[in-house]
């Protein structure tokens, strides 16, 4: 009797589900106005750049700099979510603001090869924001004597 009455119920929830759910028709220009909406309004990050080379430079100086310059050359604001480098001896700063299309931003990079060994190097940075490549991967390099 208990599994009659948990079928009777499972039943009537399931039909007053079914019954609540409502489709409506939609027309192919409404489909084709939604579509060139999102299409118009994206956000592109575009660099001048995307590897840098310190050269040579020596161990008694070991804290470089560089930086890395980007234009939204999108429709819409872009926004950099983060810039993380690929370890802990190199530090990128972004712009945090919204840049605003047709307007430039910069990435600060610094490596600090302090109580590293000599040598060549090569670092990552990976930059990602809400432009249509997401992702980006910025390069820096150098030797240090």
């Amino acid at each position: 009797m208990k599994k009659i009455a948990f079928l009777f119920m499972a039943v009537m929830m399931a039909a007053s589900v079914h019954a609540q759910v409502q489709t409506q028709k939609v027309s192919e220009s409404d489909v084709k106005a939604v579509a060139s909406t999102k299409a118009e309004n994206y956000a592109e990050i575009e660099f001048d750049t995307l590897r840098h080379d310190f050269g040579k430079f020596s161990k008694d100086d070991p804290v470089v700099h560089c930086s890395f310059n980007f234009k939204n050359v999108g429709t819409a604001p872009l926004i950099i979510h983060m810039a993380m480098a690929s370890c802990g001896c190199t530090v990128a700063d972004f712009t945090k603001k919204p840049v605003k299309p047709g307007e430039s931003g910069v990435i600060n990079v610094t490596y600090d090869g302090t109580d590293k060994f000599p040598g060549h190097f090569t670092k990552t940075i990976s930059v990602r924001s809400n432009a249509v490549s997401q992702l980006v991967r910025l390069t820096i390099e150098g030797t240090m004597e």
